[in-house]
C-alpha cells in the first residue's frame, strides 16, 4: 500500500492494516485531511503529456504505452465532468409545486413535490403514435436526488393523469444543477399539441420498471436486441450490425456470407475510405475491438455508440489518424425501425480516393424487387432513374410473394467544409453473386480539408410490404421522422380548460380519491421501515480504501435504489469500476479498518428496527461516475478544486 505523506503517518498505516486505530489517531487523521488537494493525488493531462514526450524521446516504449492508457483515463474523467448534454428545454428553476394542481391530480401524484410541463406540437399533418421524444432537463440538486429514481412522465386522458413509460438515458451534475436526457414515446394528433407532465422530487421513489417488448442481452457492445418486429445481432468483435431477423412469417434472417475481407462479415459494412493512390482501404469493420464505446440499455431504447479511427488490413503497420468515425445505433420498443447516426470528421487534411458512409449487403436472394425514394420524398419500385442516381433519399428491397422488406430512409445526409454530397446508393439485386447491396459513395471531391465533417441519420424499416400500401407507408414514415414533434416549455394556462373541466368533474364526484396513483408500493413514505432511516444508516458504511476521506457509500453515489417490502430491504448498488467488481466488500467485508466508525452494510441495516432481511442487487447500468458523488462527497475528495 502507498500512503500520501501529508495524509497519514506510517504508524497509522500499520494500525489500519492490523484492524483498527485509536481515538487519538482518528483525531490526527481528521486534522490531516482538513485541506485535501487533488494535485497530490492525481496528475494533470498536461503533465502526462510531458512524461509521454520524455518516454518517447528515450524510446522507453513500455512506459509510453502505459502513459497513453493513463492519459485516456484522464480524458474519460474530464469528459464525465464537462461533457454537455445539450441546452435544457427549460431552466432548472422552472417548475411548479404539485400543490397547485386540482385535488384529484394532487392525490394521484402524492409523494412527488414538483413538476415541469412540456408541450409537444405536431407540424407535418401526420398523427403520431409512440414517437420517441428526447429532451434535456435540468433541476436544482436540492430538488432532485436522482433522475433515475425520481422522474416520472404523465399525460392527461379523460381529465385524469396517466403515467407514461419513460427512460433516463444519461445524467450529469453541473455545479448546483443536475441535468439529464429523458426519453418517452409520445402520442399527438395531426396539427395538434399534447401536454406532458414531468414529476420529480420524491425521496422515496424507486427505480421504475416498465413492461416492454424491447429485450437486450449480452455484455459490452456485442449485444442481441429484439422487439416485436426484428432481432438484431451486433458483432462481438466490432459492434457492427451482423445479422437482422424479421419477426414475421418464417422469420427471414438477413446476413452477409463468406469470409469478408478477413474479418467476420455483417450486413452493415460502412464506414471506410480508400487512401491516396488507392493503396488500401481503412475500415472500422477491421477493428480488433471497439476503440471506444458507450451503451445505454433500458425498457424503451438501447443505444450502442462506437467511435475511433478505421484501421489498415495490416494494422498497426499503418495507423493513420486522419478520419475520425463515430457510429451510433438506436433501437426502440414497439417500433418497426431503428436508427443509425454517424459522423466522419477529418482531423487533418488528406486525400481519399473513395469513401463509403452506408453500405448494406444481404447474401442469398431473399428479395425480388428494389425500392427507392427520390429527392421529393416519393417512393418508387424498380431501377433508379438516371436523373435520380445522386439524389436518393431512401433505398431498399422487398419480396412480392412473402411481403418481406427492408428500407433505409435517409433523413440527414450533409457535410461541413465540403461541397454538396452525392446522395448515391442505388439498390442492386445482383452484385457479384453476393446477393443484394446498396452502397453510398458521397464524396464530391477527393481532397478532404481539415475539420470537414460528413453527417448522416438513417432509419431502417422492416414492415410487411405490398407495392400499393408499402410505398405510401414508407413516405409517411420518413415524413414523420423529418418533422419530429416540437418540444417547448409548457405553461399551466395551456391546460387551464382541462384543469377547469377536471375540477368540475371532481366536484360532481363522491370522492377526490383517484382510481389509481402514480406511486408504487413503497414510494409514499408510509412503509413499515422508513427509507430515511435506511439512508441515514448507510452513512455509517464507508469506503475504507479511501483511508482518510471519511466518505460513505451514499456520498459516493454507490446506492442506486432502496426498496422496502414488509420487513425485507433491497438495495441496488454499483461498484466504482470493473477493477473492483465485488460488492461483497461493502456488504459483508472488513471495512471496519476505516479510522472512523464504519460498518458493513448488511450488519448496519439489520440493526434498524423492523428489518428482518437485507437483499442486494449489483448493477453496471448505468455505470458509476463522479457525477453521482454528492456535494459533501466532492468536498471530501477535493473535487471542488476542479469546478
Amino acid at each position: 500500500m502507498i500512503f500520501h505523506k501529508y495524509a497519514q503517518s506510517i504508524s497509522l498505516a500499520l494500525l489500519m492494516m492490523n484492524g483498527g486505530v485509536t481515538s487519538s489517531a482518528q483525531e490526527t487523521t481528521a486534522t490531516a485531511v482538513s485541506s485535501p488537494s487533488v494535485a497530490t493525488r492525481d496528475d494533470s493531462f498536461e503533465r502526462k503529456l510531458e512524461l509521454l514526450q520524455e518516454a518517447w524521446q528515450k524510446q522507453d516504449f513500455d512506459v509510453a504505452r502505459s502513459l497513453t492508457h493513463s492519459l485516456r483515463d484522464t480524458l474519460l474523467q474530464t469528459q464525465q465532468e464537462r461533457r454537455s448534454l445539450g441546452p435544457p428545454v427549460m431552466s432548472a428553476n422552472e417548475g411548479e409545486l404539485v400543490s397547485v394542481l386540482p385535488r384529484r391530480w394532487q392525490a394521484w401524484a402524492s409523494g412527488w413535490q414538483r413538476f415541469k410541463l412540456l408541450t409537444l406540437s405536431e407540424t407535418a399533418g401526420e398523427p403520431r403514435r409512440q414517437e420517441p421524444v428526447e429532451v434535456t432537463l435540468a433541476f436544482p440538486t436540492e430538488e432532485l436526488a436522482s433522475s433515475w429514481r425520481e422522474l416520472r412522465v404523465a399525460v392527461v386522458r379523460d381529465n385524469n393523469l396517466v403515467e407514461v413509460a419513460s427512460q433516463v438515458l444519461s445524467e450529469v451534475r453541473r455545479g448546483s444543477h443536475r441535468e439529464c436526457r429523458l426519453l418517452w414515446l409520445a402520442d399527438c394528433d395531426a396539427r395538434s399539441t399534447s401536454t406532458y407532465f414531468i414529476f420529480y422530487g420524491n425521496p422515496d421513489a424507486e427505480l421504475p420498471e416498465y413492461p416492454s417488448d424491447l429485450a437486450t442481452t449480452g455484455e459490452g457492445f456485442g449485444l442481441d436486441i429484439s422487439n416485436a418486429y426484428f432481432k438484431a445481432k451486433l458483432s462481438r468483435q466490432t459492434g457492427q450490425l451482423e445479422r437482422l431477423t424479421l419477426r414475421r412469417e418464417h422469420g427471414l434472417e438477413l446476413f452477409s456470407g463468406g469470409e469478408g475481407h478477413g474479418e467476420p462479415p455483417g450486413v452493415d459494412w460502412a464506414h471506410d475510405y480508400v487512401d491516396e493512390g488507392g493503396f488500401q482501404k481503412l475500415r472500422i469493420s477491421l477493428w480488433e475491438s471497439c476503440p471506444d464505446y458507450e451503451v445505454v440499455r433500458g425498457p424503451l431504447c438501447t443505444v450502442v455508440r462506437r467511435w475511433g479511427f478505421p484501421v489498415s488490413p495490416i494494422h498497426p503497420v499503418f495507423s493513420p489518424a486522419r478520419m475520425h468515425i463515430d457510429v451510433e445505433y438506436r433501437f426502440y420498443a414497439g417500433l418497426p425501425w431503428f436508427e443509425k447516426r454517424s459522423t466522419m470528421k477529418a482531423i487533418q487534411s488528406f486525400r481519399a480516393e473513395a469513401l463509403r458512409d452506408d453500405e448494406w449487403v444481404f447474401s442469398g436472394q431473399s428479395f425480388t424487387d428494389q425500392l427507392w425514394i427520390d429527392r421529393d420524398g416519393h417512393a418508387h419500385t424498380g431501377n433508379v432513374s438516371a436523373d435520380q442516381q445522386e439524389q436518393l433519399w431512401g433505398v431498399g428491397f422487398f419480396n412480392r410473394q412473402s411481403g418481406d422488406a427492408i428500407a433505409a430512409l435517409f433523413l440527414d445526409h450533409s457535410a461541413d467544409g465540403l461541397p454538396e454530397l452525392k446522395h448515391t446508393g442505388a439498390p442492386l439485386l445482383y452484385y457479384r453473386w453476393h446477393g443484394h447491396v446498396w452502397s453510398r459513395y458521397p464524396l464530391p471531391v477527393k481532397d478532404i480539408p481539415k475539420n470537414a465533417v460528413l453527417r448522416q441519420k438513417n432509419a431502417y424499416a422492416v414492415i410487411p410490404f405490398t407495392e400499393s400500401a408499402g410505398l405510401v407507408e414508407l413516405e409517411r414514415m420518413r415524413r414523420r421522422q423529418l418533422h419530429p414533434l416540437v418540444v417547448q416549455a409548457g405553461k399551466l394556462d395551456t391546460i387551464v380548460d382541462t384543469v377547469v373541466a377536471e375540477t368540475q368533474s371532481a366536484a360532481r364526484s363522491a370522492s377526490d380519491v383517484p382510481a389509481s396513483r402514480l406511486a408504487r408500493s413503497g414510494e409514499l413514505g408510509d412503509g413499515p421501515v422508513p427509507k430515511t432511516a435506511i439512508w441515514q444508516a448507510l452513512r455509517d458504511c464507508k469506503d475504507a480504501q479511501l483511508y482518510t476521506a471519511d466518505i460513505d457509500v451514499v456520498d459516493l453515489g454507490l446506492v442506486y435504489d432502496v426498496r422496502v417490502r414488509g420487513d425485507v430491504v433491497t438495495l441496488v448498488m454499483a461498484m466504482p469500476h470493473r477493477g473492483r467488481p465485488r460488492l461483497g466488500y461493502f456488504v459483508d467485508g472488513s471495512i471496519s479498518v476505516h479510522p472512523t466508525k464504519s460498518v458493513p452494510i448488511r450488519a448496519r441495516l439489520m440493526d434498524i428496527p423492523g428489518v428482518r432481511q437485507v437483499v442486494f442487487e449489483q448493477t453496471w447500468q448505468p455505470s458509476w461516475s463522479s457525477n453521482l458523488i454528492s456535494d459533501e462527497g466532492r468536498r471530501k475528495l477535493g473535487l471542488t478544486e476542479r469546478e
